[in-house]
């Protein structure tokens, strides 16, 4: 059985061959069952609220006064933004006293203007300072890839992904800060989007960085992550149509990208290339030295340890006790770096921006695996040095479009029943609607039955 998209499901509810509360009742099934992951990829369910919205949909629909297309389709919202009534607590017990919030985040606003029926709150790495998922204050997830082998979700929007993944929710929506969105989705099979970050508020929102914050989607198809970010951004749905790979030109980038993949990586994004310069696109392999300097270029601490240190720092006098100590480290590292060298990694990054920019005009995208690896066992993680290690693995080739400031998209590559695997279109900032066509004739070519 396919899964069903945004699209069909609002041929469906529009063609009366569903309703609104029959969908919210199959996601609260799948929430509650005692034998799924529910109970670890919610924090929060709004049984009550999400029938009474249901029900308020289908009557809306029922007079021909739906609010949109999509009015009564259940979505998940990540741990960490407001929604008006709740506490947010970003996956952390620290926040455990905070208020509940006044009013809607900006983008949570614009999906309930929509007419999304709001299922829930999910779990996240605490303060979404992680890429692979894990949180022990309220445990963690598992991938529904060989389940019984307990491999992580990815991270920080573990539960958005396995919400979608679980069919708990028909779409989710969560942060990229280094790959947030895009990990979690290339784990699970999914596919997910992180957009130019200035194009969608960030209000309302916990930060982690506030240079590299962005709100994306996780959801089952491309033309899924295209409707929901065009209600975060406001912007009119793009067209998807009436674009060919042979029309396309893409870069590769040699190094770094494409270092240390385990071989289920390699072997499938080998596929993937091939599959996609087969249906014509043009595939140059590039040389981009600028990305092996990222590394050297946070040598004194990252973006994200310096502006989480300056949000975190006086909540730590108080309450450091109750933070995740793998977490609690990273902030802390904040700590150490100067006025200076914050100020040389912006200008740093800048420069990075400008020249890599450069070496890219002439195509239309990169492409790149999404993450190296396929996700490891929750036992593979015991120990710190692998913890650490691994986490900067998973999170490298992410990283780099955060630090881009582009737009990046995650497709699944992998074959029916392998181990999960990513593939990743890389685009310049505020290409954000160019990135969506080429995704998506990309997407047809890799769930073509065509052999390459």
């Amino acid at each position: 059985m396919v899964a069903p998209t945004l699209a069909s499901l609002a041929a469906d509810l529009a063609h009366g061959e569903c309703t609104s509360r029959a969908l919210v009742e199959q996601c609260l099934a799948r929430i509650e069952d005692p034998k799924g992951e529910g109970k670890r990829a919610f924090l929060h369910v709004e049984r009550d609220s999400a029938l009474a919205q249901a029900d308020a949909m289908d009557a809306l629909r029922s007079c021909g006064a739906a609010p949109s297309p999509y009015a009564g389709i259940p979505i998940s919202i990540k741990d960490l933004f407001d929604i008006a009534g709740q506490v947010t607590r970003a996956g952390s017990i620290a926040l455990n006293d905070r208020a509940p919030a006044e009013r809607d985040a900006p983008c949570v606003a614009r999906l309930r203007q929509a007419g999304f029926v709001f299922i829930g709150r999910t779990n996240m790495t605490e303060f979404a300072f992680s890429g692979l998922g894990l949180n022990p204050h309220y445990g963690t997830p598992l991938n529904p890839w060989n389940r019984s082998q307990r491999h992580i979700p990815g991270g920080s929007s573990s539960g958005a992904g396995i919400s979608v993944a679980d069919a708990m929710a028909h779409g989710a929506i969560g942060t990229d800060s280094g790959g947030s969105c895009r990990i979690p989705a290339a784990f699970t099979g999914l596919v997910g989007y992180k957009p130019t970050a200035r194009r969608i508020p960030r209000q309302g929102m916990i930060p982690l960085s506030s240079s590299l914050d962005s709100v994306g989607p996780i959801a089952r198809s491309v033309s899924c992550c295209a409707v929901l970010d065009s209600l975060l951004a406001n912007e009119p749905l793009p067209d998807l149509h009436d674009i060919s790979l042979a029309s396309l030109r893409f870069a590769l980038p040699r190094t770094y990208v494409l270092d240390s993949l385990d071989r289920y990586v390699a072997d499938d994004f080998h596929n993937a290339v091939s599959r996609i310069a087969a249906g014509g696109a043009r595939i140059d392999e590039i040389d981009i030295p600028e990305l092996a300097e990222i590394p050297a270029l946070n040598a004194k601490g990252s973006l994200s340890s310096a502006e989480s240190y300056a949000w975190h720092r006086s909540m730590l006098a108080t309450h450091s006790a109750s933070y995740d100590p793998r977490v609690l480290s990273r902030i802390q590292a904040g700590a150490t770096q100067s006025a200076a060298d914050y100020i040389d990694l912006l200008e740093a990054r800048a420069r990075f921006i400008a020249q890599v920019n450069q070496r890219i005009a002439d195509f239309d995208a990169l492409i790149m695996p999404t993450v190296a690896v396929t996700p490891p066992r929750m036992t593979d993680l015991q120990f710190d040095g692998t913890y650490y290690r691994t986490n900067a693995l998973v999170l490298r080739n992410c990283t780099v479009v955060n630090f881009l400031d582009g737009c990046a998209i995650s497709l699944p590559m992998n074959a029916p029943g392998e181990p999960p695997t990513g593939f990743s279109l890389v685009c310049r900032q505020n290409t954000d609607r160019r990135l969506f066509r080429y995704a998506t004739a990309v997407e047809h070519r890799l769930s073509s039955a065509e052999a390459p």
